[in-house]
């Protein structure tokens, strides 16, 4: 039983990695997207509230600049409580002291918070790029010979990459129990055998 838990705690400590990664990557690609689709269809000055637009809407990419770098920071953060894990060898310790109880709830707890902060902030910004005068947005597309984008695909995907994190921080934290019990079953059989002994 012991090794099984030994190669679990190893497989979750790398994917805790992983899905650092992976929201990493979600930022990169989300602030991508959207230049891609919407920068040409502003002004430079666009920035301003006061401004006017070239596509009604299209402010969605200046509003989710500041978001977009807090998330990629986060993403780093989120990598470098990651790394815990491997310092306090959460991944290959045999037994768990109070680093490793440390390490785990402490990416857990961040993996979970920033999932459900980044949930709320995507879910405010797609409803904002939902807003955008698309019939426009469009014309003014094809007329510049520009990318049209409509589709709410990098939005979306937040739902996979923080289910992810998700169950990476929850398979830590049941691991983590299943730890302790089989530490103290382990403690059990060593005092009866030294009861036995006696």
């Amino acid at each position: 039983m012991y090794k099984k838990q030994l190669n679990l705690q190893k497989i979750l400590c790398f994917a805790a990695l992983a899905a650092c990664a992976l929201v990493f990557l979600y930022a990169l690609g989300l602030s991508t997207d959207l230049y891609d689709g919407l920068f040409y269809a502003l002004p430079e000055e666009a920035e301003l509230e006061t401004s006017k637009v070239y596509v009604p809407g299209a402010e969605v990419y200046y509003h989710i600049q500041p978001f977009n770098r807090s998330l990629l920071n986060s993403s780093i953060a989120l990598l470098l409580v990651a790394c815990l894990l491997f310092i306090t060898s959460t991944h290959n310790r045999r037994r768990y002291y109070i680093g490793n109880a440390v390490s785990t709830f402490g990416f857990a707890g961040a993996g979970i918070g920033i999932s459900l902060w980044a949930h709320q902030q995507i879910e405010a910004f797609k409803a904002q790029f939902l807003q955008i005068d698309f019939a426009a947005y469009e014309k003014y597309a094809t007329r510049r010979r520009k990318e049209y984008i409509d589709s709410t695909f990098w939005f979306d995907a937040h739902y996979v990459v923080f289910a992810v994190v998700i169950l990476v921080c929850l398979a830590l934290i049941i691991n983590y129990g299943w730890k302790l019990y089989l530490m103290r079953a382990e403690k059990k059989l060593i005092d009866e055998g030294k009861g036995v002994a006696a």
